[in-house]
């Protein structure tokens, strides 16, 4: 903290006045932040103390990220309010629900950088909309409108308007997107059990999905078009050329998660669980070559 309150850039401690905040009592550890249990690899990334020197943008830009969070999980909750509003235009009834900033807390120093982030205002910053004819905006993450505070009974002129949209299908994956897929693969899978198992562990390791992502690059299962990702043919022929289900699904991870925990915590024999494993390898394996379909599948050369 001392080395936050001494950083400077341009002249400037654009963290010395959060810090001092902070100062002269002792800093909460709330467990949802500190909870050595669930450190595997490496605790979070934090900044060192040592004011830095000679940074780049990019590294600005990084560094202020990861000081604002650091700084902030020291700082009180934010508190806000829930408004529900029921309503009557033109004798329809209406319901309409959002939230209200009443104390910053942590939001204080960390700035939005994304909609998900961005989804509760202030009571200045909605009244002041409503005062000047604008709507209150979707929030990212919750789908609530962000509505300011509202008297019973005021009433006011509204124009309804009806819209028409199609759907779309779901969006390609980024490289971004599939990471956090893949910490929360269990929401794929329909069993209780299994999904609890892929819950705490998800698809590989925090220190290994980005390598199982560049394998699939290298074996050009998958490409880059602009910030998205798309399987290629080899890929989708891949996934088609394999009889055993389970082997696509995120249930087999489930599966072998659940029996490595219980290994862990003594309640199975991690020799079973190898024997098993042989056995299902090698049924999988005489499947293969039992299959008389010859199906093949055709290595496809890296974009240029």
């Amino acid at each position: 903290m001392n080395g936050l309150f001494q950083t400077e850039f341009a002249g400037k401690r654009p963290y010395a006045e959060w810090v001092k905040a902070l100062g002269g009592r002792q800093l909460p550890k709330p467990k949802r932040v500190f909870d050595s249990s669930k450190v595997t690899d490496h605790h979070a990334i934090i900044p060192t103390g040592i004011p830095p020197k000679g940074l780049t943008d990019a590294e600005h830009n990084v560094f202020d990220l990861i000081a604002r969070r650091f700084i902030a999980a020291f700082y009180p909750d934010c508190k806000f309010s829930i408004t529900t509003v029921l309503g009557m235009v033109d004798e329809v009834e209406f319901k309409a629900s959002g939230k209200e900033i009443l104390d910053l807390g942590w939001r204080a120093v960390t700035a939005p950088t994304s909609p998900e982030e961005d989804d509760v205002k202030s009571p200045e910053a909605t009244t002041a909309g409503r005062q000047a004819g604008k709507s209150p905006s979707a929030s990212g993450k919750s789908g609530e409108a962000l509505l300011p505070a509202f008297v019973k009974g005021e009433s006011g002129p509204h124009a309804p308007t009806l819209t028409e949209k199609q759907t779309t299908p779901p969006k390609h994956y980024t490289e971004a997107s599939l990471l956090r897929a893949m910490e929360t693969a269990g929401k794929l899978v329909d069993d209780d059990t299994l999904r609890a198992a892929l819950k705490e562990n998800g698809i590989g390791r925090p220190s290994s999905r980005a390598g199982i992502i560049e394998t699939l690059f290298k074996r050009h299962y998958i490409r880059r078009k602009k910030k998205n990702l798309e399987a290629t043919e080899t890929g989708i022929a891949l996934i088609d050329t394999i009889h055993e289900k389970l082997l696509t699904s995120a249930e087999l991870t489930g599966i072998w998660e659940k029996k490595l925990r219980d290994i862990e915590h003594g309640k199975y024999d991690a020799a079973q669980f190898i024997d098993e494993l042989k056995v299902q390898i090698t049924n999988i394996v005489y499947d293969v070559l039992a299959d008389n379909s010859n199906r093949k599948i055709i290595q496809q050369e890296a974009d240029s």
